[in-house]
């Protein structure tokens, strides 16, 4: 697997697991502990920014060895346990890492100039987590579900959209006119939030149920990383800073439709038809995602009562993070166990406040449970990967993280998707991602992939539509009314599977959920329940393997029906979630 969010048959997107610095320095400011102002930040040319994270009780010592080796603390995020320092490009990392206090280090990178900016833009003045600066109040998050709010459609008869026919993920899963849309679906009180390369919230197929009060974009878009080489290209705004209604990628589009595109007369319609769609941009237009971002949008998430979050990504730069691997220096160990730790304290954080969790588990066609090699990290900057050994101490972040639903991804047959990563304690559930290389349906080439909507300027700018609209190949499609015109694309990956499961926890948390903050909740560790008791079971292949020509591989499934490491607990039902009695 190379890419960075978790789809096959789509541009390569690659990574780094540090967040985005604008151009110029980072402004003095106050710590959030009261310490009083930090000292002027010294110039970029000869500091980096770091992500520090300390221990329990350790935020002193952790400051104290900030200072001891040459840095300065910028802030604090006390609510994750971590200190934005600035410090010697060389050793500081490994200097902090010789402190009990501090349990990791990633380097927080400025990664490339921000090219619609005026040569000399001013500092960064706010260096505080954007999550708090940005931060719905409770207010903000009643106020907009409220305004959103809309029955559930229970017993109403339903007609089928424009394109159900080509959806055979839907009928997989029981999601149609005749399964759970006739019976009960999530309504607009359910949040899901979309962690991932932004959502079109404008698009038709999109906007009705797309909650713009509640999005929000943790990303600054770079032009360039720090070689030269094209990165996310010419900002499209002057802050290059996207509002929270666009995505320059086109993967978070399409995994938002998946999991709610409404049942309107145009296109397709979503596993949850009426949820609200809330953007919580955490991935760059070319597909990276940084930790900082990551972070801030978990901690957004849980303060903003987001119901569901779905996470098609892993966090780069490594695809496997190695705390104590002897392959790597100790400073690259020291940022792999930083990643490890704070992606788990922000989703431990977001999962105490009500989010439930579902990830993608990885396209990178190996049994996690006992991995050896990894040949695609670090994946940035551009071009650095290198080949390691690795084995099960490595962990894919946050497929693999704690109080995390990992989904792996199915094709028209059911058979497991080639690319798709798999593992007895890995796979928690699975769900249509599709297949091109699926042999066992009588589909064929890109319908036997996901089709879900697209951004009509991404594919424009990827010419897969012409000048005229017309779509150029057989991946994209079409759909007129009245001569308005949306785009839908086929598309294949674990992260097609894993916004089948977040729609379909979406169902549960309006079937079961209670009054809470501005809409509905549901305990995370009860909509697990949920969701495993619902899914459908799944039995290994007969021979226990299944052989993938396409990559000449043998992936070998091991485990009974009720949990085994192709299918988890089963396949996600999206008539049984509408219909279980809890």
């Amino acid at each position: 697997m190379r890419g960075r969010s978790m789809v096959r048959g789509y541009k390569r997107l690659a990574g780094a697991a540090v967040s985005l610095a604008v151009a110029g320095t980072l402004a003095a400011a106050s710590l959030v502990t009261g310490a009083g102002p930090a000292a002027a930040a010294p110039p970029v040319a000869d500091r980096g920014e770091y992500l520090v994270f300390y221990g329990a009780g350790a935020q002193a010592e952790a400051l104290s060895a900030v200072k001891a080796g040459g840095g300065v603390a910028a802030a604090v995020e006390a609510k994750l346990g971590y200190i934005i320092a600035r410090g010697p490009r060389t050793g500081f990392a490994e200097a902090l890492g010789a402190s009990p206090a501090v349990v990791g280090v990633t380097d927080n990178r400025r990664i490339g100039a921000a090219t619609a900016v005026a040569a000399g833009a001013g500092p960064l003045t706010a260096p505080l987590s954007p999550a708090a600066a940005e931060g719905a109040s409770a207010a903000d998050v009643s106020a907009a579900n409220a305004s959103a709010a809309n029955p559930s459609t229970v017993g109403k008869a339903v007609k089928a959209e424009p394109l159900a026919g080509r959806q055979w993920d839907m009928r997989m899963i029981g999601a149609t006119p005749s399964g759970s849309y006739a019976v009960n679906r999530a309504n607009k009180k359910v949040t899901v939030g979309i962690i991932d390369t932004g959502v079109d919230g404008r698009h038709p197929d999109i906007a009705p149920n797309f909650n713009r009060a509640l999005s929000r974009n943790f990303v600054t878009d770079h032009p360039k990383d720090p070689n030269g080489k094209t990165l996310d290209g010419p900002c499209e705004v002057k802050s290059c800073k996207d509002p929270a209604d666009v995505d320059d990628d086109g993967h978070g589009t399409h995994v938002a439709s998946t999991i709610g595109s409404p049942i309107n007369g145009i296109g397709v319609a979503g596993v949850a038809p009426d949820v609200s769609l809330v953007n919580i941009r955490a991935g760059t237009d070319s597909g990276f995602f940084f930790l900082k971002p990551v972070l801030d949008a978990l901690t957004y998430a849980g303060d903003a009562g987001i119901d569901v979050v779905n996470m098609s990504f892993f966090v780069d730069p490594w695809t496997f993070n190695c705390t104590n691997n002897p392959a790597d220096s100790k400073a690259d160990r020291l940022q792999q166990a930083g990643i490890v730790t704070g992606v788990q304290r922000a989703l431990d954080y977001a999962r105490a406040r009500g989010v439930t969790l579902i990830s993608a588990l990885g396209n990178g066609s190996t049994d996690l449970g006992d991995p050896t090699t990894d040949k695609e990290s670090p994946g940035y900057p551009l071009g650095k990967e290198r080949e390691r050994t690795i084995d099960n101490s490595c962990v894919n972040v946050p497929a693999e993280s704690r109080g995390v639903i990992s989904v792996s991804a199915l094709g028209p047959s059911k058979r497991k998707a080639w690319y798709s990563d798999y593992g007895t304690e890995q796979t928690d559930l699975s769900a249509p991602g599709g297949d091109p290389s699926d042999a066992g349906t009588s589909l064929k080439g890109a319908t036997r992939e996901i089709l879900a909507a697209a951004p009509t300027h991404v594919l424009r700018r990827e010419k897969l539509i012409n000048a005229a609209g017309k779509p150029a190949g057989g991946s994209v499609v079409r759909e007129c009314h009245h001569g308005h015109c949306s785009y839908y694309q086929y598309l294949s990956g674990t992260s097609m599977a894993s916004p089948h499961a977040a729609g379909v926890a979406a169902i549960l948390v309006a079937r079961f959920g209670r009054p809470g903050k501005g809409g509905l909740t549901l305990s995370p560790s009860r909509v697990e329940q949920l969701l495993y008791a619902t899914a459908t079971p799944v039995s290994c292949p007969a021979s226990g393997s299944t052989t993938y020509s396409v990559s000449e591989e043998t992936h070998t499934c091991a485990g009974p029906a009720a949990k085994n490491g192709f299918y988890g607990h089963g396949l996600v039902n999206a008539y049984r979630a509408a219909t279980a009695k809890g």
